[in-house]
């Protein structure tokens, strides 16, 4: 059977959700869905491919079209949990398996977020939800960024690390292991707890859900903006984190000199007060005096698309099309 030859599926697939989009060449958004998170480290090979699938079909139905393989001319899929070769060899083939579509593209899903916040793919892009990476291509078609693989690949950043970092200073400051800060206060407050070793207990025996920590993230920063000591240097380590990450990139792509765009995207930093991002930004400009720093404004899914649209030859007018109909209000 002929594949639809005007539509592309495009998955956008992080540690807590997955998006996925249905477009036609033209640049318009045919169908959607959503759920949650399918990273293959997490759920293994074939528990990905069957959740994609699932979701796929949602899509593809809200659309109006066929169910019968194959579904479209191209997938362009960026997932979580593909940090390495032999990661993305092993879920290429099972997607391809599945017949979805003619060709398939399947990458790290900071690429995403890249191609959704530039004009062209060309850049830096840094995410930081759940976790936190940075990813690069250059002019020159090269392609850098890291493993994101928590502490034993040398991160620091994400959202539940800062919620740990949180976590960690107001039961200090509780038992007189360190400073005085509001942190105390706050994480009491947030769990309706009268110490902060209730919650260390609640979490230990498992009566308060280990991914409740990530909430705290908000909460650092909202208690570093009010002139907490404490939570303002986490913030400042944050940040220099961020920066660093771009900063490697810019390096080791050759752009320090030229007009680079630089992202930031996922949900912390698209939380964060205008002030954290004013430093990010005058860290990076140290680097590359001439980069544009900005928050990404439509969905990472919409890069995957977009990298779609790339690989049919679509026109540029479908692109804009594309981002005006998905742009962030």
């Amino acid at each position: 059977m002929t594949a639809p030859h005007d539509v592309v599926i495009a998955i956008d697939g992080g540690n807590s959700k997955t998006d996925v989009l249905v477009v036609d060449a033209a640049g318009t958004v045919l169908g959607s869905s959503r759920g949650p998170g399918a990273s293959p480290q997490n759920v293994g090979v074939e528990g990905c491919v069957t959740a994609l699938e699932g979701l796929v079909i949602q899509a593809l139905e809200a659309a109006g079209k066929a169910t019968t393989r194959p579904f479209a001319v191209h997938t362009s899929a960026y997932l979580a949990g593909l940090d390495f070769p032999r990661e993305e060899e092993a879920l290429a083939k099972a997607l391809a398996a599945r017949g979805w579509s003619e060709s398939l593209t399947l990458a790290n899903d900071t690429l995403a977020l890249l191609r959704a916040g530039t004009s062209d793919g060309i850049g830096v892009a840094v995410v930081c939800g759940a976790g936190i990476n940075g990813v690069g291509i250059g002019r020159d078609g090269r392609e850098t960024g890291f493993p994101a693989l928590g502490k034993i690949s040398g991160d620091w950043g994400g959202g539940y690390r800062l919620g740990e970092e949180a976590l960690w200073w107001a039961i200090r400051a509780e038992d007189g292991r360190g400073p005085a800060t509001a942190l105390t206060d706050a994480v009491r407050t947030h769990y309706g707890a009268s110490t902060v070793l209730e919650v260390v207990q609640g979490l230990h025996f498992e009566e308060i859900h280990s991914d409740s920590v990530h909430e705290l993230c908000p909460l650092l920063f909202r208690v570093a903006s009010a002139g907490d000591a404490v939570a303002q240097e986490v913030v400042d380590r944050f940040v220099e984190e961020v920066s660093l990450l771009v900063g490697v990139i810019l390096r080791r792509l050759e752009l320090t000199e030229s007009t680079p765009e630089i992202v930031l995207g996922g949900g912390v930093l698209t939380g964060v007060a205008t002030s954290v991002i004013t430093d990010i930004e005058r860290r990076c400009l140290k680097v590359a005096p001439k980069a544009v720093v900005k928050i990404v404004d439509v969905a990472p899914v919409v890069g995957a698309a977009l990298f779609g649209l790339d690989t049919i030859g679509a026109d540029e007018a479908s692109k804009v099309r594309l981002r005006a109909a998905t742009q962030r209000v």
